[in-house]
C-alpha cells in the first residue's frame, strides 16, 4: 500500500513538472513571438513619425527583448526559441541601421526646406526649384527679399550655404528671363538689376571667405 501512494505521488510530482515546463515553453513561445511581432510592427512605421518616438521605441525594444530572453532562459537550454530570439534581434539590427540613415537624410532634407523658406516669406521651394508663382507684380519684392536676407546673414553662411544660395538665385534668374516677356516694366527691371549688382561681388566674396575659414579649420 506504501509502495503504491508512492509510485502515485511520483507520478504526480512527475506531471506537475511536466505541465510546469509546458507552461514555461508556451509563455516562452509566446513572449519571442511577442517580441517579433513588435519588431515588425514598427519597422513599417515611417521615419518621420520614428524619429518623433525613437526613445520610446528602443525602450519597448528594450523591455519586450529582455522579457523574452527571461523566458527562455527559465527553461534552460533550448537552440530552437534561441535561434528565433537571435533572428528577431539582427532583423531589428538592420532595421535599426537604416533607419538611422534615413533619419539623417530627413534632418537634411528639412534642414535645406527651412534654409530655402528664410529666402522666400517661408514659401516652401522644391528641389524643383519651381518659380512659377513669381511674376510681374511680385517679383521685385521677391529678389529684394533674397538679396536682403544673403546680405544680413552672410557672415553665417557656410560655403554649402552659398552653394545653395547660388542654386536658388540662378532659378530665380532663369523665372525672371520668362516674366520679363510677360510685361515686366523697364522700371521693374531696372530695380532688379541694382539688386543683381549688390548681390554678385557679396556672393563671391562670402563663400570665397567661407570656403577659407573651413580650409583653416580643416588644417588644425
Amino acid at each position: 500500500m506504501k509502495t503504491l501512494k508512492l509510485s502515485i505521488l511520483a507520478i504526480f510530482v512527475s506531471a506537475s513538472f511536466l505541465s510546469c515546463d509546458n507552461s514555461k515553453k508556451q509563455e516562452a513561445e509566446k513572449n519571442v513571438a511577442q517580441f517579433s511581432n513588435y519588431v515588425d510592427s514598427v519597422s513599417v512605421v515611417s521615419t518621420e513619425k520614428l524619429k518623433e518616438n525613437w526613445e520610446n521605441v528602443e525602450n519597448a525594444y528594450t523591455e519586450k527583448k529582455l522579457q523574452a530572453q527571461s523566458s527562455i532562459e527559465s527553461l534552460g537550454e533550448n537552440p530552437e526559441l534561441n535561434e528565433k530570439l537571435n533572428k528577431v534581434n539582427s532583423k531589428y539590427d538592420e532595421f535599426k541601421a537604416k533607419f538611422q540613415i534615413d533619419a539623417e537624410k530627413l534632418e537634411a532634407s528639412n534642414r535645406k526646406m527651412n534654409f530655402r523658406k528664410t529666402f522666400f516669406d517661408g514659401k516652401e521651394i522644391g528641389d524643383d526649384m519651381n518659380f512659377d508663382w513669381v511674376n510681374k507684380d511680385n517679383i521685385v519684392s521677391v529678389y529684394d527679399l533674397f538679396v536682403t536676407t544673403a546680405s544680413k546673414n552672410k557672415d553665417s553662411y557656410s560655403r554649402e550655404d552659398w552653394d545653395e544660395i547660388k542654386l536658388m538665385y540662378e532659378a530665380l534668374d532663369t523665372r525672371k528671363n520668362t516674366v520679363e516677356k510677360e510685361g515686366l516694366t523697364s522700371s521693374d527691371n531696372l530695380k532688379i538689376a541694382k539688386l543683381k549688382l549688390k548681390f554678385a561681388p557679396m556672393y563671391t566674396l562670402n563663400r570665397m571667405g567661407a570656403k577659407s575659414e573651413e580650409n583653416a579649420e580643416a588644417k588644425k
